[in-house]
């Protein structure tokens, strides 16, 4: 039905390997780089490995870009630039943020015509459209988000961005016995800051800074503040013997009544090994997206709740009714 998606990556941290690996289980598409602002030299992979100043060299051979960067600092200022030139995908997580982002991508990619599809994995992304699914089913009712236990990639590299971190992880813990109050059919009125706790395990550069960092840490706006965090300063050797596994997950649950007598639970609900790999495998998916969007016509920002699900299969509208309605 269509040719082969030509893609390119731009970074190579946790997510950019897992697209890697993700690619190789969708032989409709075909890794023509990644591109890392890293000494090529220093990069140990079988693919074509970039230097990211070559990358606008590229803009007519590849039909999507996945941006791997991190919320914090890379994709504020790598999306607007390469939107410009490709169309683009990324996993940007800074959820109060996200209107001022879309808006900018926006506005570039209508100029370029080209397509950004923007906030695409498991939360934003996938727990998005089952809080939209539960809002819509359940319009008097409530809706929860939970994540965790595990590790967050988005809040651990805002926690490295601090000067003086050498390295750092962030775990997000849910309030269980929140989670079995609503599914027993109370409806309490929650925050997030109420429903998870957040603790932290730095490596400083010196230790002398961890009075200055942990300050710094429990201050950030969207990330942290606000929220029952703990910090706790370690080796480096102690967080690569017992932090370097990136488990996380967490669940979505709706709650409401179709008459007074007649209470509904909804839930949807993740448990990841390995977060940066599940969530690349969300992002190729919609890679796919992007792809016949283009192809349809379209140019602009989107988000999951624009996309047809469809267009997220390599399967054609017959085999899916066939198969799968």
């Amino acid at each position: 039905m269509y040719s082969k998606i030509r893609v390119g990556i731009v970074g190579y941290g946790n997510l950019g390997k897992g697209v890697e690996l993700a690619l190789n289980n969708n032989p409709d598409f075909e890794l023509i780089g990644i591109f890392t602002r890293r000494n090529i030299d220093d990069i140990d992979s079988n693919s074509n490995i970039i230097s990211f100043n070559k990358v606008l060299d590229y803009k007519d051979k590849i039909d999507v870009m996945f941006l791997c960067g991190g919320s914090a600092k890379d994709l504020p200022e790598q999306c607007p630039k390469l939107a410009e030139h490709f169309n683009t995908i990324d996993s940007y997580d800074n959820h109060k943020n996200i209107p001022n982002y879309f808006n900018m991508i926006d506005n570039i990619a209508k100029k370029s015509n080209k397509v950004s599809l923007i906030s695409v994995g498991w939360d934003p992304g996938l727990f998005s459209l089952n809080r939209l699914l539960a809002q819509t089913i359940f319009p008097n009712g409530q809706c929860y988000t939970f994540w965790g236990k595990g590790v967050s990639q988005g809040h651990s590299d805002a926690i490295r961005r601090i000067k003086g971190v050498k390295n750092a992880v962030q775990y997000t813990i849910p309030s269980e016995k929140t989670i079995e109050e609503i599914k027993a059919g109370k409806n309490p009125s929650l925050k997030k800051e109420d429903m998870h706790k957040r603790v932290c395990y730095v490596v400083p550069y010196d230790f002398e800074d961890k009075d200055r960092i942990e300050k710094e840490i429990k201050s950030m706006p969207n990330y942290f503040q606000g929220f029952d965090t703990t910090v706790h300063f370690i080796t480096e050797e102690d967080l690569i013997k017992n932090h370097s596994k990136m488990p996380h997950g967490g669940r979505v649950i709706g709650t409401g009544t179709t008459n007074k007598k007649h209470k509904h639970v909804m839930e949807f609900s993740l448990s990841l090994e390995d977060n940066p790999e599940f969530t690349a495998s969300v992002v190729v998916a919609f890679a796919r997206a992007i792809y016949r969007l283009a192809l349809d016509g379209k140019k602009g920002a989107f988000t999951v709740f624009d996309i047809p699900l469809g267009y997220l299969s390599p399967k054609t509208g017959e085999e899916l009714r066939k198969e799968l309605l």
